[in-house]
C-alpha cells in the first residue's frame, strides 16, 4: 500500500511544476529588456557619468572629433556586449560540466579549464608575439582541452577523485599550479605586463577587434550544447540511466567536452580569467526551470551575461573611479556559494 500524499504537497507541487513550465518563456521574453538596460547602463556608468543625451547621440548621430562619443563607441559599448557574452559562454560552460560530470561543483574556473586557457596564451605571446586574434584563441582552446584534462586525468588516479569536493580541490591545485607556471615564464622572459590583462579581467580593455571572431565560435559552441541538450539531461541523471535509454555516452561527454572549450577558450581569449561565473549560474537556473537541457542552456546563457554585466557594473563603483577587476566582484558573490553547496551537498558524487 502507497502512502497518501497530502492535498496540500500536490497543490503546492502541481504550482512548482507550472511555474517551472512557463518560467524559461519569461525569462526569454524579457532577455531583450533586460539586455538593453545593461547595455545602457554599462554605457552610461564609468569613471565618467554620460548623459542620456549624450548616449543617445552618439548612438545615432556619431561624431568621431567627440571624445565622448568615442568612450561610448569605441569602449563602453564593446565592453557591454563582450560581458554579456562573456558571462553567457562561461555559464552554459559550467553547466555543461556539470552535467555530463554529475558534479555540481564543476565549472571552467575550478575544474583548471580557465587556467589552461590563460597559460596557453602566455606561451603564444612567447612563441608567437605577433599571433593573429584567431592564433591567439586555437592557443586558448587548446588551453583549456589541457587544463580539463590535467585535472579530470589527476581525478580518475586518486581515490574517490571523482567526487566533486576532491575533484574541486585537484582542479585548484592545478589551476594554481598552471598559474604559477604562467607567471614564472611572464617573468622570465619579461611579458609580464602584456600577460597581466589575461590575469586580471580588465574589461575596460577588452579588444573590440575580438568581438567578430568571437562571435563565431560562441554561436558553434551554443549551436553544439543545444543539438546536444536531450543528451545531456538524461546524461545528468546518471550515466547508468543514460546507457539504459541508449545513449552513447563518450560520444555526448566528447561533444560537450567541445562546446565547454570553444566556449570558456573564446571567454579567456576575450578578458582573461573569471571565476564562479560557471558555478553560480547554472544551480539558480536548474532551480528555476529544472533540468532539462533544452531550458537550462538559453538561461544560462541569458543569466550568466546579465549577472557579468551587473557585476562589472558594480565593479566600477567599489574603488570609484579606479577599475577594479571583475574578478574580484564576481569571487565575492562565488566564494560564499561554494562554501555553502560544498557543506549543504558534501563531497558525495550523488550527494
Amino acid at each position: 500500500m502507497h502512502p497518501t500524499i497530502p492535498n496540500s504537497f500536490k497543490i503546492s507541487g502541481s504550482k512548482t511544476m507550472r511555474l517551472k513550465v512557463y518560467l524559461p518563456y519569461l525569462i526569454l521574453l524579457a532577455a531583450p529588456v533586460l539586455i538593453l538596460v545593461m547595455v545602457f547602463l554599462s554605457i552610461r556608468y564609468g569613471a565618467k557619468q554620460m548623459d542620456w543625451d549624450t548616449v543617445q547621440t552618439a548612438l545615432l548621430h556619431f561624431d568621431p572629433d567627440n571624445v565622448n562619443h568615442q568612450i561610448i563607441i569605441g569602449s563602453r559599448l564593446p565592453r557591454a556586449a563582450g560581458t554579456l557574452l562573456i558571462g553567457a559562454a562561461l555559464a552554459v560552460s559550467g553547466a555543461l560540466m556539470q552535467g555530463i560530470t554529475g558534479n555540481y561543483l564543476a565549472s571552467p574556473s575550478l575544474m583548471g579549464v580557465t587556467d589552461g586557457s590563460a597559460l596557453a596564451i602566455t606561451l603564444c605571446l612567447l612563441v608567437m608575439p605577433d599571433a593573429t586574434v584567431l592564433e591567439q584563441m586555437a592557443f586558448s582552446f587548446l588551453g583549456s582541452a589541457l587544463g580539463a584534462g590535467l585535472v579530470f586525468g589527476m581525478g580518475s588516479l586518486v581515490p574517490n577523485g571523482l567526487s566533486p569536493v576532491r575533484l574541486a580541490i585537484l582542479g585548484t591545485i592545478t589551476g594554481t599550479f598552471l598559474s604559477g607556471v604562467a607567471a614564472a615564464l611572464a617573468l622570465y622572459y619579461h611579458v609580464a605586463q602584456d600577460i597581466s590583462f589575461w590575469y586580471n579581467a580588465r574589461l575596460h580593455q577588452l579588444n573590440p577587434e575580438y568581438l567578430k571572431p568571437a562571435l563565431l565560435f560562441m554561436a558553434a559552441g551554443f549551436g553544439i550544447a543545444l543539438w546536444a541538450s536531450r543528451s545531456i539531461t538524461l546524461l545528468s541523471l546518471g550515466e547508468e540511466v543514460a546507457l539504459s535509454l541508449g545513449q552513447r555516452t563518450a560520444l555526448i561527454k566528447g561533444v560537450a567536452a567541445l562546446a565547454v572549450m570553444l566556449l570558456t577558450g573564446v571567454a579567456v581569449a576575450l578578458a582573461g580569467k573569471i571565476g564562479f561565473v560557471g558555478l553560480i549560474i547554472p544551480h539558480i537556473v536548474r532551480y528555476l526551470v529544472g533540468v532539462d537541457y533544452k531550458r537550462v542552456i538559453p538561461c544560462a546563457a541569458v543569466l550568466g551575461g546579465i549577472f557579468l554585466a551587473g557585476s562589472d557594473l558594480l565593479s566600477r563603483f567599489l574603488n570609484y573611479p579606479f577599475e577594479t577587476p571583475v574578478g574580484v566582484v564576481t569571487a565575492l558573490i562565488g566564494v560564499p556559494f561554494f562554501l555553502y553547496l560544498a557543506r549543504k551537498r558534501g563531497g558525495n558524487q550523488d550527494a
